[in-house]
């Protein structure tokens, strides 16, 4: 806890002071431009990688940057797009994987789930991944099979996305764009899956 503590201190110290009059304004309310989709993987840092700044994203995560089919369940994921989406109004809704995602993992050998009922049941969310595989990337290495599976959930809960009702309205006027992002851990850089060419492509810099 004293490292949080000391962070803190450091924040008030350094960071709130040059931005008192941005957050003077976030008091006030937020205007996102992007509802953001991630992992709960602490390596995922969606500020530090993208350069963004408070009020700039609407973070929804979960293990396995899960999207829900819509159904009866309530769940935090499908009301927080809801809520961004009708509310909000942001402009582009982005699903984000990673490599070497612990939940794909687990969806490999379900064994590893056998004390963990919840995170079990979370996990059927991403059976659709393995219909969506995408081919083997060599420059994976020995990750290949895994970032293959890793890329086809970015797919699967991609699709789920465009089913939200929220999601599909907001495509239909006009005012909404999805996009399906994998992020590679080991070198910093972020693909982007192409619906028309049906691949991940390098994201433009």
């Amino acid at each position: 806890m004293e490292r949080l503590i000391e962070g803190h201190k450091r924040f008030l110290a350094e960071v709130f002071p040059v931005k008192k009059s941005h957050f003077h304004l976030l008091s006030e309310g937020q205007t996102p431009a992007w509802l953001f989709i991630t992992c709960a993987d602490s390596r995922v840092v969606p500020d530090l990688i993208l350069g963004t700044e408070p009020g700039d994203l609407f973070i929804a995560r979960s293990i396995g940057n899960v999207v829900p089919i819509t159904g009866q369940d309530v769940d935090g994921v499908t009301a927080t797009i809801e809520y961004s989406v009708d509310v909000l109004k942001v402009r582009h809704a982005i699903v984000c994987g990673h490599s070497d995602c612990g939940a794909m993992k687990a969806a490999l050998d379900r064994t590893s789930l056998a004390d963990l009922p919840k995170a079990r049941r979370w996990l059927d969310h991403v059976k659709m991944a393995f219909a969506y595989k995408q081919p083997l990337n060599p420059a994976d290495g020995e990750s290949a099979e895994l970032a293959s599976l890793i890329r086809g959930n970015v797919v699967a809960q991609l699709m789920n996305l465009h089913a939200q009702p929220s999601v599909a309205r907001a495509e239909a006027a006009g005012r909404l764009t999805v996009h399906g992002w994998y992020y590679d851990i080991l070198t910093g850089r972020i693909e982007e899956y192409d619906e028309k060419l049906k691949e991940f492509v390098p994201l433009a810099c």
